[in-house]
């Protein structure tokens, strides 16, 4: 497979780890250089101890996220918050394509799946290292994408938990069985500690959508900078 060619893969950068003061342009930089998603990572210190970014951020961010063809890229915001109904709204009128959130920070989960739907988004269901995939027993019909949690949710730069691949193995096993019943397709993301050198391999345990934070902001002032670091990564995954 050419590695500029891996249509089956999709690489969402996390602006956690871009440069806030210039956000606009990395958010335009990283998808000029090859990114599909730009990844939002919101947190709000009671969830998760840390506190980022809220909608006025996203809907800032909306009018530079361009494909170089001068298409909308897909924003794909992940909250790490509790409750998480009241700011949904806010996110989908802000310019979000897909939201994503925990079960556990929800009382109710199917009317969570059903409210992001409603206002116009994708839903998805976020599973941290130590939560069951249980909880997708009696959904599957309102979730687009299911996201493993490779890392303790809170802080980016964070080292990729092995343990990961069994349940995105585990996930891969439930979509597909679900995909042979209902003809539909769910995403199935991951996020924490994706790099160059695991990328393959996360891949081959089922993972379609990778979330990568440091790994690429990181390379902002390597030799080849995103467009490099996105190289390397699609090469990777051509190798699946």
């Amino acid at each position: 497979m050419d590695p500029a060619n891996t249509p089956d893969y999709r690489i969402a950068p996390s602006i956690l780890s871009a440069d806030f003061a210039r956000l606009g342009d990395e958010v335009g930089q990283v998808l000029a250089a090859g990114a599909d998603f730009i990844h939002f990572d919101v947190m709000d210190n009671h969830y998760v101890p840390n506190l980022t970014i809220g909608p006025m951020v996203c809907k800032a961010v909306r009018p530079h996220a361009r494909r170089p063809d001068g298409s909308d890229a897909i924003i794909d915001v992940h909250l790490m918050v509790k409750p998480v109904d009241r700011i949904v709204p806010d996110f989908a009128e802000a310019g979000a394509n897909i939201i994503s959130f925990h079960p556990e920070a929800s009382d109710h989960i199917d009317r969570t799946l059903g409210l992001i739907r409603e206002h116009g988004c994708k839903a998805g269901l976020v599973f941290n290292p130590a939560t069951p995939l249980g909880y997708l027993d009696y959904v599957m019909d309102r979730v687009d994408l299911i996201l493993i949690m490779s890392v303790n949710p809170g802080f980016g730069g964070q080292s990729f938990i092995d343990e990961a691949l069994v349940k995105l193995a585990d996930a891969r096993a439930r979509i597909d069985a679900y995909a042979a019943s209902s003809g539909r397709t769910i995403m199935l993301e991951v996020d924490g500690g994706v790099k160059v050198d695991n990328i393959a391999k996360i891949a081959k345990a089922g993972a379609c959508t990778f979330v990568a934070g440091s790994a690429v902001f990181g390379a902002r002032d390597a030799d080849g900078g995103y467009r490099g670091v996105m190289g390397k990564l699609r090469e990777a995954l051509a190798s699946v």
